[in-house]
């Protein structure tokens, strides 16, 4: 992809998630993910209604008149983004591919938290890191943050979302709020999960297409892991591999949602060819 066609594609997405991030997500982000707590801002003179417990008593006997302390939401907070890059992202029958649908989605999310002036970093994986960029404010950083989802050439097609969130433990300190985003067609990272969700406010996001979830009955096809690269030679014809496959496939799934929803963590799926925007604004509201 030339500079050109990149900063074209970048522009449109932003256009396209930012409208969505101002007029539909931004106040739902804000009430959802909470702040660190309250702090102090300032004193101002006791009005008919407030608690008597804000009273400040220094204040008050020094005026010889009522004072309140007046507290607000320690606002900042830290958006953590992880995108699986493995091979599996690149496939879709429909309009668009999964690792396109999960670059929207985590455009959507940067740019909530940007308007609520909020750090935002990205994990870029397979089961390697492919590249960490360390929560920052601004537009120009999620401009960034996008252009490396479009662009991003990893060294890896496999998959390894249990290495993932161990290094976002190593790397982050202080709690932050998660979205991993994968088609979760892999297993083995409960445990680190279960660990993770302890510290930081995780969320799954599942981004799948509808022709992963069975077989058609194609007769003998040549097909290619997407991350091994391997071709294979199989005959869709055949019942008990169709039944095998789907089994595989709903193991999957049921062992991400467990996984997500048993650890204290939040789940949502999200198919290609309907609207992300739907499923998060309800899982914000629920949430919420």
């Amino acid at each position: 992809m030339d500079t050109k066609e990149l900063l074209k594609k970048v522009r449109k997405i932003e256009i396209k998630t930012r409208r969505l991030s101002d007029h539909v997500f931004g106040g739902e982000y804000h009430s959802t993910f909470k702040g660190r707590g309250m702090t102090f801002s300032e004193v101002r003179g006791y009005q008919y209604g407030d608690d008597v417990r804000n009273i400040d008593w220094n204040v008050t006997a020094r005026y010889n008149e009522p004072f309140i302390k007046v507290f607000e939401e320690e606002r900042e907070l830290t958006l953590m983004l992880m995108a699986d890059i493995s091979g599996s992202e690149f496939f879709g029958t429909d309009a668009q591919f999964k690792n396109e649908i999960i670059t929207e989605i985590a455009a959507t999310l940067a740019f909530s938290a940007l308007q609520n002036n909020d750090k935002i970093g990205l994990i870029l994986f397979t089961d390697e890191i492919e590249l960490f960029i360390p929560p920052k404010k601004g537009k120009s950083h999620v401009l960034r943050i996008i252009r490396e989802l479009l662009e991003f050439k990893p060294q890896s097609k496999k998959t390894d979302i249990a290495r993932a969130l161990k290094y976002l433990t190593n790397v982050m300190k202080k709690k932050a709020i998660v979205f991993v985003l994968s088609d979760f067609i892999t297993d083995g990272y409960k445990d680190t999960l279960k660990i993770v969700s302890g510290k930081h406010d995780v969320t799954g996001i599942r981004v799948y297409d509808r022709r992963e979830e069975e077989i058609p009955n194609l007769g003998m096809v040549q097909m290619m892991d997407e991350e091994s690269g391997e071709l294979l030679l199989v005959n869709t014809g055949a019942k008990g591999v169709r039944n095998q496959y789907h089994t595989y496939y709903r193991e999957r799934v049921d062992y991400f949602l467990e996984a997500f929803l048993k650890s204290g963590a939040g789940a949502l799926s999200c198919r290609v060819d309907e609207s992300y925007v739907k499923k998060l604004l309800g899982y914000f509201k629920r949430r919420g």
